[in-house]
């Protein structure tokens, strides 16, 4: 992978500079590259920095800490906080925001071809690990269940991406349910998981990527096997 600034020439605008630094950082050493960092490696000052990070949340292409805004703690499919995976490959370990992402990281990530994906089940801690890869799902009876509907999923994203989990069964996700007092979300096989995780973010490391409009998604998720108001982007 090249050095995350090499690209971020003087051509591009300022959030697309702080964008790719900020996502090739991740991708290359598994944390975010703090304030300082970004400013070295794209000539802009730490005011510039905060500035175009603020802009990348309102377009929903980042998550900054609440409480300083010049922190990121998501930039799908990358995470700097514990969110119940991780994510090993040949020589970086990333924190897995959440099934979807922990899943799509060896689809987007040239230099691996594969990864091991680890977490536990929320409902009976049992753990699992699986080596996800890009030719096919990866075996297994385990099922992810996902709690928030799309519509609501940038209403508090952290939370949205902390419940999208693995589970032993479907009746791992029934007891959590019970336990917890949440109502049932979707639930789906590995292999719809690995579909959906497979092409989302496509794109997401190269100059000039947007994130799919409100019909792009929905076809994308209708491709992929999903359909039905937990997956429509629009009450």
């Amino acid at each position: 992978m090249t050095d995350s600034g090499s690209d971020a020439s003087n051509a591009l605008p300022d959030k697309e500079k702080v964008r790719l630094t900020l996502y090739r950082g991740f991708a290359r050493t598994g944390r975010a590259p703090e304030v300082p960092e970004l400013a070295a490696a794209t000539a802009l000052s730490a005011d510039q920095v905060r500035r175009e990070l603020q802009a990348l949340e309102d377009s929903h292409d980042v998550a900054l800490d609440p409480q300083d805004k010049g922190r990121v703690t998501m930039a799908h499919p990358f995470a700097s906080v514990p969110l119940g995976f991780s994510v090993m490959g040949a020589h970086t370990l990333w924190w897995g925001g959440c099934a979807w992402d922990s899943f799509a990281l060896p689809h987007l990530l040239r230099d691996e071809p594969d990864v091991l994906v680890a977490t536990r089940c929320p409902a009976c801690d049992t753990p699992h690990a699986w080596v996800v890869g890009r030719d096919a799902p990866p075996p297994g009876d385990q099922v992810a269940h996902f709690l928030v509907p799309m519509h609501r999923a940038w209403d508090d994203v952290v939370h949205t991406c902390g419940n999208q989990r693995l589970f032993c069964s479907t009746d791992c996700v029934e007891a959590w349910l019970a336990r917890t007092g949440h109502e049932r979300g979707y639930v789906m096989d590995l292999a719809t998981l690995w579909r959906l995780a497979r092409d989302w973010y496509t794109g997401r490391l190269d100059p000039g990527y947007t994130r799919r409009d409100l019909a792009g998604a929905t076809a994308y998720f209708a491709q992929v096997g999903l359909h039905g108001p937990f997956w429509g982007l629009s009450d």
